[in-house]
């Protein structure tokens, strides 16, 4: 009988057993002395190579390997062939990294078979360290005779899968919202859209436009694209919001706001309430725009005036909040259909850096370009914010 040692080391037990395995085969034998004719597959959902393994991959791996070993308890002859996911973005995000390449049009001009072959070449990078932790774990796993998502095999068996259930009408087409990725035009996974949570600082501005016929009167509007303001038209305001008309202490100046949003701008005692009021007041009243490209060239009846619209609120921004999209019929917040004048997105579908873009509008090109849009559509239209 072997003595047990009063000493208790785990880790050490664990290698002693380990090396038993694989000087002994075990994991081989409890093959080989089952039944070819009874066999039982097991196929998890394998990990990308491209990444080391984590708490995530132990934690799922060991509850997976309960079913392969209580069906080799019932008599079953369980192969267990490792996988590999070698598609999606986490490879070719590598090989982007690697390559210093820039979203999909570098890919296309390096070339995709290249970009194919170089992804191809490190989707097993890590084995050496996933076969080690797999052992560690004590499951028991063929490394020898893994499959890989890229095996023409592997994607042919897919696609007679997905024949399969279309022929038994399983399969319908749907609509569904999934996160997308701007940057290399796809859709993403729910994991990969939640790699990416941060906080950001959305960019905004406040502006003032001077009221028409009023010597120091302004409105107050808060936008977060300014690069709409060469071809802004309209204010909206919300209809039963309150209003104040104040006075700036330090500069004599006054301003139309709302009486939420006051004390975001302007501290105790620095300021004088000349008038309070619902917005329904100053419908219809008129203010200087910003650049005046449009005052020649089209019928600008009722532009550069306030309109109403349920979206405004206190919460969003001054009151009197959004540069609007001036329409031959009435006001819109966000036309998402249309394509606005100054676009953040440069010809490869990439977002241009936002103080770049601001920083590059050229305004005798830009008149050109909004003198040409009105007289081609008699309107304006804004881009809605855009969060990257």
């Amino acid at each position: 009988m072997k003595e047990v040692s009063k000493k208790l080391g785990l880790p050490a037990i664990e290698k002693e057993i380990l090396n038993f395995w694989r000087k002994e085969n075990i994991f081989q034998k409890s093959i080989d002395k089952r039944s070819k004719e009874k066999p039982f597959s097991f196929y998890d959902g394998p990990p990308f190579a491209t990444g080391l393994p984590h708490y995530g991959h132990l934690l799922a791996g060991t509850i997976k390997d309960v079913i392969p070993r209580y069906k080799t308890m019932q008599g079953y002859r369980v192969e267990r062939r490792f996988g590999w996911d070698t598609h999606g973005l986490p490879v070719e995000y590598e090989v982007e990294q690697s390559l210093n390449l820039n979203g999909r049009h570098e890919i296309k001009n390096f070339g995709e078979s290249k970009f194919n072959d170089e992804c191809r070449a490190i989707v097993l990078r890590y084995t050496k360290e996933w076969k080690e932790t797999v052992e560690r774990m004590a499951r028991w796993v063929d490394f020898e005779n893994d499959y890989k998502t890229m095996d023409i095999d592997f994607m042919e068996s897919v696609w007679w899968v997905f024949k399969s259930l279309w022929e038994k009408g399983l399969i319908y087409e749907g609509l569904k919202v999934v996160p997308f990725s701007w940057r290399v035009s796809t859709p993403l996974s729910n994991f990969e859209a939640n790699l990416n949570y941060k906080d950001v600082q959305d960019p905004s501005v406040t502006l003032r436009f001077k009221v028409d016929g009023e010597k120091n009167l302004y409105f107050l509007a808060w936008t977060t694209t300014p690069w709409t303001l060469p071809s802004n038209m309209a204010l909206c305001l919300g209809p039963k919001l309150r209003y104040c008309n104040i006075k700036d202490q330090k500069t004599g100046d006054c301003y139309i706001l709302s009486k939420n949003r006051i004390d975001s701008y302007f501290e105790d005692g620095s300021y004088e309430v000349l008038d309070e009021f619902e917005g329904e007041k100053l419908k219809g009243k008129t203010y200087e725009p910003l650049f005046n490209f449009a005052k020649t060239h089209i019928d600008t009846t009722n532009a550069w005036a306030v309109h109403f619209d349920d979206y405004v609120s206190d919460e969003s921004g001054t009151g009197i909040v959004h540069l609007a999209c001036f329409g031959e019929d009435d006001v819109r917040i966000f036309q998402r259909e249309n394509i606005p004048i100054f676009d953040p997105v440069d010809e490869q579908g990439n977002f241009k850096d936002f103080m770049d873009f601001l920083s590059g509008i050229n305004i005798k090109d830009a008149e050109k370009t909004i003198i040409k849009r009105l007289k081609k559509e008699h309107k304006m239209f804004l881009h809605e914010t855009i969060n990257h």
